[in-house]
């Protein structure tokens, strides 16, 4: 229609339009382009299936609007056998989905929301078992708690075990930290880290959780009990988080790192490159927030437990060994989010993982050889005895020990004498000589273990004393004092 407006001519603008002169012409007689001649189609292409019974489904769907269609077609398929088959669903699916459209009931409206600059922070943990990241070759379960600011997007997050209260607190202290000023409101869902189930419906926020709102200086605030879209900023920011993280672990070409602070850093590091893009807004929110001016709280709670018979304490329903010299003390336990941290006289004596659930034990077999060694009988029954195989090899050499010295007594006092020397010298340098052994197909004794152990000791080499000379310091004094 241009081409013929501007020559004149209706073969040459269908020529130059690429379409057949009769086209072209049938179009500019009718003034009209093929768009504007197009008019919906108002018939079907062939019969309804359901039309003979539509009317009784309509009925059904008055009555209980939330049926589904493939209810009513398995309800049909039952009473009228042979009339319809399973492959009709989708068209009924269509026939129902109109029907609702048309005469269903009124529907939940959301209605989207203007943020105002530093108003609130949304805080929620979400899995990240998805992205396959492993620490030292394992598989590392674990979650993101995950800060976002709506207005500006701006958004931060930790590694978290579970959703604990510690995780939170740290998560939240991290990102206010980050940031150095905080909003008016912080808003979390009703999980159990931040609040507690009052009954009916109800849900209140939880005492230590309102200590931490208190000293950063924030108000808190939760969605309603089963509406997550109201942290629907958090939400999205999920799903964007993920995405990105996945894209990068495709460049680095690895998903494997050297910890879990590791892991964390390089986390982190994407996120700071992501919020640059936001600094703009974000500096809009900056301006209307106040300065952060606390300390950090701890990020840990501190428990004072006896130390049992066994050399063991109990913390959160979980069980550890601690050094046999602490038997019959009282040590102060710092419980971490990820770890534990035990304490006797002030001072540091263990760090161990902390374990997830309830009802975990953690045997560190260094802690109890020194006694299963002189009581070996004690061996056979140990509540924690397949913890004190610490790897396949060591179990492997103990089966060897029992298939050939016939009596599970002997085998025991072996391979607790073999326990006995990994503690005391080194653990890989026991391995390696059991894995010699039972190549050869040698009993694992541990005589032999012990004479195919390094004794070598280092050369200690020669140092000479430094005998450092103070004149050049004395003459500088005396410049000094001039």
């Amino acid at each position: 229609m241009q081409e013929h407006t501007r020559v004149g001519r209706v073969d040459l603008a269908s020529l130059r339009a690429g379409v057949h002169r009769n086209t072209g012409s049938k179009y500019v007689k009718l003034g009209k382009v093929p768009s504007e001649l197009r008019r919906p189609r108002t018939w079907r292409t062939r019969s309804d299936p359901f039309a003979e019974d539509w009317a009784e489904m309509a009925e059904r769907l008055e009555d209980a609007p939330e049926l589904e269609a493939k209810a009513l077609l398995e309800d049909l398929c039952e009473r009228y056998p042979g009339r319809y088959q399973e492959g009709q669903l989708r068209t009924l699916q269509r026939r129902v989905k109109q029907w609702r459209a048309l005469h269903g009931p009124e529907k939940e409206l959301f209605f989207e929301q203007a943020h105002r600059p530093g108003e609130a922070m949304q805080s929620d943990f979400t899995s990240a078992n998805e992205l396959g990241v492993t620490v030292g070759g394992e598989p590392f379960p674990h979650e993101l708690n995950h800060q976002v600011l709506p207005y500006s997007n701006w958004e931060w997050a930790t590694v978290a075990r579970s959703e604990s209260m510690l995780a939170l607190r740290r998560g939240i202290q991290a990102a206010v930290f980050q940031l150095g000023r905080v909003p008016e409101y912080l808003q979390t869902d009703n999980s159990s880290a931040a609040t507690h189930d009052l009954g009916q419906g109800k849900r209140e926020f939880n005492e230590e959780y309102l200590g931490l709102m208190r000293h950063l200086g924030m108000k808190p605030r939760t969605t309603a009990v089963g509406e997550k879209e109201q942290n629907g900023d958090v939400e999205a920011a999920h799903r964007a988080l993920k995405r990105r993280l996945e894209q990068r672990l495709l460049l680095r070409g690895s998903r494997d790192f050297g910890s879990e602070p590791e892991y964390e850093g390089w986390m982190q590091g994407v996120l700071e490159k992501a919020n640059r893009a936001r600094s703009e807004r974000l500096s809009h929110e900056l301006a209307v927030m106040p300065v952060l001016e606390v300390e950090r709280l701890p990020e840990y709670r501190e428990e004072s437990v006896p130390v049992r018979q066994g050399s063991t304490i109990r913390i959160k329903n979980n069980t550890y060994t601690v050094p046999s010299r602490l038997k019959g003390e009282r040590v102060r336990v710092r419980v971490y989010e990820n770890r534990l941290e035990v304490f006797y006289g002030g001072v540091l004596q263990i760090a161990v993982d902390r374990l997830l659930g309830e009802g975990g034990h953690s045997i560190d077999y260094r802690h109890v050889i020194w006694s299963m060694v002189r009581k070996p009988g004690a061996f056979e029954r140990y509540r924690y005895r397949e913890e004190l195989f610490p790897t396949p090899v060591f179990r492997q050499a103990y089966d060897a020990l029992v298939g050939t010295l016939g009596t599970t007594r002997a085998a025991d006092i072996e391979y607790l004498r073999i326990l006995h020397l990994a503690a005391s010298t080194m653990e890989c340098e026991v391995e390696a000589a059991l894995v010699l052994l039972l190549e050869e197909g040698t009993v694992p004794d541990s005589d032999r273990v012990k004479r195919l152990m390094r004794t070598d000791q280092p050369d200690i080499p020669n140092m000479v004393v430094l005998e450092p000379d103070l004149t050049a310091y004395d003459d500088l004094l005396c410049e000094v004092a001039r």
